[in-house]
């Protein structure tokens, strides 16, 4: 959890850049889920109960970590945003700001879509983790 502690907001490319970095499980999924299953000629000198329950864990965690950046981030902008509405409906009509709130609206967009996408890597990486794991382990929760 301490990386979505410091993650900054602020600058949406970096902030998809840490996203990321953070989705590097997600992207090798098949590969870990390849080098977690034994072959038949290797069963006996691995236990994929036990991968497959870390790898799940590891799963959940980076899931869990990247869903609560992003909201973090959402309400931030949503703050801002409601900010600059609320001195745009006192009057000040200042060109600038009118600016900032476009650019605030649009970083809104950016970050509802981001959840978006987290919401297809979830349901990819959880498809291709039951498809490999299921034999083995069966977590009690919803797919």
């Amino acid at each position: 959890m301490a990386a979505t502690s410091n993650m900054d907001c602020s600058d949406f490319l970096e902030f998809q850049d840490a996203l990321q970095k953070m989705r590097l499980l997600d992207d090798k999924i098949i590969y870990l889920l390849n080098t977690t299953i034994p072959t038949e000629s290797f069963k006996g000198q691995a236990d994929p109960t036990v991968k497959c329950k870390d790898l799940f864990q590891q799963i959940q965690s980076g899931h869990s970590q990247r869903e609560i950046a992003i909201k973090k981030c959402l309400n931030a902008a949503r703050e801002r945003l409601h900010k600059l509405k609320t001195q745009k409906d006192m009057g000040q009509e200042d060109p600038l700001l009118i600016k900032n709130l476009r650019k605030e609206q649009n970083r809104l967009r950016l970050l509802q879509s981001e959840l978006s996408v987290e919401e297809i890597v979830k349901n990819r990486t959880t498809q291709v983790y039951y498809e490999r794991c299921r034999r083995f382990y069966k977590p009690n929760m919803d797919v």
